[in-house]
């Protein structure tokens, strides 16, 4: 049986953006104002990578908007925040779109212009001084987090005088040098999470062969529980004082995870479009098949339904059986009728014809073509079926 031939910008070209630095739209107006902090707050410590440069292009850094999420969440909720990083000093973030709702919210925040100029470096930070560390994910992480010893004892320290250790992404690499006092690692025995293996793969093309190692393979050797959830679904890990996220789209929970942690209830926080999207594919990859369709039906401006309709595809290409492909393919379903764009329609063509639905297919390409008749990657999709 042939396949749909489709080039690689096909496959949502656009909408891998989403993924790795999404474009936010507010959904649900829940923000409260950041509440000041007072000399009794308790303090996190936010930790980033020092790696990147020309925004992400020549070496890779800290993605922005991973770190925007958590340290409004933590302000919001009155603790104190200090910024660090293995080298100190100015820290730079990948490119971002300074338009997206939350980094356009982060930027509104008192000092937020200049918070990566001049942050403490990792060998000066004293661990008395904190009751919790976030370590942040971005690729950067895995070249100079990744072996980082200096972080990795500053954060066993600050377990051991009872604070928090949080870390997000590939953030969970700084574990595989916390070393307890006992010499054991912080991580060994217990439940953690970060970017897997698999998301590797479908995302990490371009700078993973330069990795030292892989997140999920070395925090396995090293006698970690790794638990994760499926490709860019949200994901975290609450074992005692030690969290983890997944993804990108953890990034939420863990804040208001450290926060929980450390004695507070979250206060109520603006919503954004790329996390309702995120948790509604997860909860129809729960089982709920019908909760897309009847959430997009009510209100489909409140997601992104072409970023909704690529996790489906890579879940429908991930899949290891036809039955884990076809609730793939009811996600894709859900979402094309709310989107004009022709790649939802050509991918969610070629996950039908791996079902061996060619005659579908056809169908879906002309309509396709129907409409964007000059679109190339429908015109090679149907050529290939004939």
């Amino acid at each position: 049986m042939s396949q749909v031939s489709i080039r690689k910008r096909s496959l949502f070209a656009v909408t891998t953006a989403f993924f790795l630095g999404a474009g936010l739209v507010q959904c649900a107006a829940a923000a409260t104002a950041s509440t000041p902090a007072s000399a009794a707050s308790p303090r996190v410590l936010m930790v980033v990578s020092s790696h990147g440069q020309d925004e992400g292009k020549t070496r890779p850094g800290f993605e922005l908007d991973e770190f925007a999420l958590a340290y409004m969440v933590f302000r919001a909720n009155g603790l104190d925040v200090e910024i660090a990083s293995p080298k100190g000093g100015k820290a730079e973030p990948d490119k971002f779109n300074p338009k997206r709702d939350q980094i356009a919210a982060f930027q509104a925040q008192p000092g937020a212009a200049t918070l990566f100029d001049n942050s403490l470096a990792i060998a000066e930070a004293k661990a008395e001084r904190y009751q919790a560390v976030f370590v942040a994910g971005g690729k950067g992480a895995m070249f100079d987090i990744a072996q980082n010893e200096p972080l990795g004892r500053l954060m066993a320290q600050i377990y051991e005088r009872g604070g928090v250790v949080s870390a997000l992404c590939h953030g969970s690499a700084a574990l595989t040098t916390a070393r307890l006092s006992n010499g054991q690692l912080l991580a060994k025995g217990r439940r953690v999470t970060g970017f897997t293996n698999e998301e590797e793969a479908e995302f990490g093309k371009r700078w993973v062969k330069e990795f030292p190692y892989l997140v999920e393979t070395k925090l396995r050797e090293q006698g970690a529980l790794w638990q994760e959830a499926g490709i860019m679904l949200p994901h975290t890990v609450v074992d005692g004082r030690l969290i983890t996220g997944q993804n990108p789209f953890s990034t939420a929970d863990v804040a208001e995870a450290l926060v929980k942690a450390l004695g507070r209830k979250p206060v109520a926080r603006t919503v954004y479009a790329e996390e309702a999207t995120v948790k509604l594919g997860a909860q129809h990859f729960a089982g709920d098949s019908q909760i897309a369709a009847q959430a997009l039906k009510l209100d489909a401006k409140r997601y992104r339904v072409e970023m909704l309709a690529y996790l489906g595809y890579v879940h429908a290409k991930a899949a290891s059986t036809d039955a884990k492909r076809r609730e793939a393919l009811a996600l894709m379903l859900a979402a094309e009728p709310y989107t004009n764009s022709p790649r939802v329609g050509v991918s969610t063509a070629e996950i039908e014809v791996m079902l061996g639905e060619r005659a579908s297919a056809k169908a879906r390409l002309n309509a396709v073509l129907s409409k964007h008749p000059a679109f190339t990657d429908a015109q090679t999709a149907l050529a290939a079926l004939k």
